[in-house]
């Protein structure tokens, strides 16, 4: 006879940040202070595990989540499609503008921003704090330059605006449950299996957010496009939404699932780990262009016991 799971709620995770802005300013006023000489700019980069927020799910048994990694990206990682951020530091991804440091120099790894207020200079030159190893204030001059580093004025690029407002939103992994729930009894060889998943806007969406820098806005929504079930036994099944719970007084009882089962069954006794990953699409618009970004989202496993089918014979 087939079941169906219980309900939990999601766990809301606490942001933190903190602020350079004093830090900078000091350093700036030490900076301007000593400049004298010109100086010349440089010539030519349960537990769950990191990046997953909730690995439960809401079946009695626990689950158990996947490797590192598994949960995916909130924004900026990987499983990210689209064209790939244009400033990048030792290999991680750093924006190619900044309010407090400047615009990001891709040939020397240095941001530079006009220095405040203006010492005496040469004609047709300008001094600029330079600000270098990927925006380390440790490591930071003020440096003389005839002309504008390379990148220095840039627009906005509109791309790593929708990663960051990505970043200020959270896609769950998904919270899954079965039927036959193994709590309630084994299920049999060549009967239906039901799968489904929880419905909340963090785990299926739409979600909105919207980021902005010097003028330009650009909008983000995501949204799940659809759900791959790995069923333990080498089958992979995809569904287009979250499914539906298995009743056993529903209308659907004994049945094979309206839009989201392993309608077959398994072809074997055994228990077998099911585990979903749901796929999300992240569209962006803003500043005359528009563009996607995928993500996808790992839950962790859940067994799922199976018997042979019995012939009572008299």
């Amino acid at each position: 006879m087939l079941t169906w799971g219980g309900r939990g709620v999601p766990a809301h995770p606490a942001r933190a940040g903190t602020s350079r802005r004093l830090l900078l300013a000091a350093g700036l006023a030490l900076l301007l202070t000593l400049a004298g000489a010109p100086a010349r700019g440089a010539n030519p980069g349960g537990n769950c595990p990191p990046g997953q927020n909730d690995c439960n799910v809401w079946d009695d048994d626990p689950a158990v989540p996947p490797g590192p990694g598994g949960g995916g990206d909130n924004g900026g990682g990987g499983n990210n499609g689209g064209t790939a951020p244009k400033c990048q530091w030792n290999g991680r991804t750093i924006p190619c503008y900044d309010d407090l440091l400047g615009w990001f120099n891709n040939s020397d790894g240095c941001y530079y921003k006009l220095a405040e207020p203006q010492p005496e200079a040469p004609d047709g030159q300008q001094w600029y704090v330079r600000t270098c190893n990927g925006g380390d204030l440790g490591d930071q001059t003020v440096v003389l330059l005839d002309d504008p580093p390379p990148g220095y004025g840039a627009p906005p690029d509109p791309e790593e605006l929708a990663r960051r407002a990505l970043a200020s939103i959270t896609l769950r992994p998904p919270r899954i449950a079965v039927a036959p729930r193994r709590s309630n009894g084994p299920g049999l060889v060549g009967l239906p299996v039901w799968m489904w998943a929880s419905t909340g806007r963090s785990y299926f969406g739409p979600l909105q957010a919207s980021a902005s820098d010097r003028g330009l806005t650009v909008r983000i929504t995501a949204r799940v496009t659809r759900v791959v079930w790995t069923m333990g036994d080498g089958t992979e099944i995809t569904c287009t939404g979250p499914g539906t719970a298995y009743d056993a007084k529903g209308r659907w009882a004994g049945q094979t699932s309206p839009d989201c089962g392993y309608d077959r069954g398994y072809a074997r006794a055994g228990t077998y780990q099911v585990s979903a990953t749901t796929y999300w699409t992240v569209h962006w618009r803003g500043g005359g262009h528009s563009g996607d970004i995928a993500q996808s989202r790992a839950s962790g496993t859940v067994p799922v016991q199976i018997n042979e089918l019995q012939v009572v014979t008299q």
